[in-house]
């Protein structure tokens, strides 16, 4: 068994696209209307065959309270890995995009959190190896 996807709830998918797509380099693997919505994944520049990100809408009134739990309380969403956090940190801030973490070290790993203006927080890891 082999991890296909991994989901991130968002309060408007098109927005969500624009922002995982544009600002953070993500490429469309799967875009289909269904409905009103649409099932999208995207998936990493250097992991095109890798695991796809899911961009749900938070329809789902549980979901949608767990997500602004989250928020509220400053608890990531998800994470995403990255080989030098002090420049993809740069590049994102340079991109407009707002920390609520700024990088810090935590064992062998170093950490921060940024803000996907779509509902959630998403946590950033350099490990260190």
């Amino acid at each position: 068994m082999k991890m296909y996807g991994k989901s991130v709830m968002v309060e408007d998918q098109q927005k969500a696209l624009a922002f995982y797509t544009e600002t953070l380099g993500f490429k469309i693997k799967h875009n289909i209307p269904l409905g009103e919505h649409y099932w999208i994944t995207l998936v990493s520049e250097e992991e095109p065959e890798g695991t796809e990100l899911l961009l749900e809408p938070n329809e789902y009134p549980k979901a949608r309270a767990l997500q602004e739990a989250l928020m509220e309380d400053g608890i990531p969403w998800t994470a995403f890995s990255v080989d030098d956090i002090d420049a993809e940190v740069a590049e994102l801030e340079a991109k407009g995009v707002r920390f609520t973490q700024p990088p810090m070290k935590a064992g062998d790993a170093t950490m921060a959190v940024f803000d996907d203006t779509c509902g959630n927080l998403i946590q950033i890891v350099e490990l260190h190896t």
